[in-house]
């Protein structure tokens, strides 16, 4: 994947791959984060001691509440390579899961939300299957037409894809979309700075408790030196720019 140019930042896999010695050969060339099962045989260094994972959740300190992320700790896997495990609670029983990255100062919330982009994988792999009829509307052996039909059956997806986002996606309302973000678009630091003494001096005039000339002279102030403030940030990016 590396060699033909594909840029990726972390490699997901499922729980069947989510084996140490597995683990520790992807993390050599990119960082993993997968879902790890529960055998009573595959033992992690913890504490300086090799524990099994529903040891180490014994023993590890939980979340008050009802917290999604339960809990994290760092282990050590095969050759002392250091990883990070991430203990989440399991919505469809009173249970837990448990996911593993190997890059031990990446959030516990980026963590879950990073491999929480599998459940796409596996929404396509279902509807490829179950309902655009992978593998199954052919009767063949032929490696030429295996792969016309895999090739139209992810244009059939594609097709359905397309349709869904023209449905539910925003950004398929074109120029409205665009015209909307412009309206929320954040306002300059001197007009935001205007806008406030501009407040400032109307709710003093209400109050009738300020001299106007001594006013108006601390707002023409205050705006001089935002402006300098303003013109000294662009002559520093100029210079970095040369």
């Amino acid at each position: 994947m590396l060699a033909a140019g594909i840029k990726t930042r972390y490699v997901l896999m499922d729980s069947w791959f989510g084996m140490p010695a597995i683990i520790v050969s992807v993390s050599q060339h990119l960082p993993v984060i997968c879902m790890v099962k529960k055998p009573p045989k595959v033992l992690y260094g913890f504490e300086d001691l090799r524990c099994n994972l529903m040891t180490i959740y014994r023993h590890v300190k939980k979340r008050r509440g009802r917290a999604k992320i339960l809990a994290s700790v760092i282990v050590t896997l095969k050759d002392e390579h250091k990883a990070k495990i991430v203990f989440v609670r399991d919505r469809r029983k009173k249970d837990w899961l448990a996911l593993l990255a190997t890059d031990i100062h990446l959030p516990d919330e980026d963590v879950v939300r990073i491999y929480g982009k599998r459940w796409d994988i596996e929404v396509f792999f279902k509807m490829a299957k179950q309902h655009l009829k992978l593998a199954k509307e052919i009767q063949c052996r032929d490696y030429d037409a295996l792969i016309a039909h895999t090739t139209i059956v992810f244009m059939r997806y594609m097709f359905l894809a397309y349709r869904c986002r023209l449905e539910t996606d925003d950004r398929t309302f074109g120029d409205l979309f665009y015209a909307c973000c412009d309206e929320l678009s954040d306002i300059s630091f001197v007009e935001a700075l205007y806008r406030i003494l501009t407040l400032a001096a109307e709710r003093l005039r209400e109050m009738c408790a300020f001299c106007e000339k001594t006013a108006q002279t601390f707002f023409d102030t205050l705006m001089e030196i935002a402006l300098s403030y303003v013109n000294l940030s662009k002559n520093k990016f100029v210079i970095n720019e040369i």
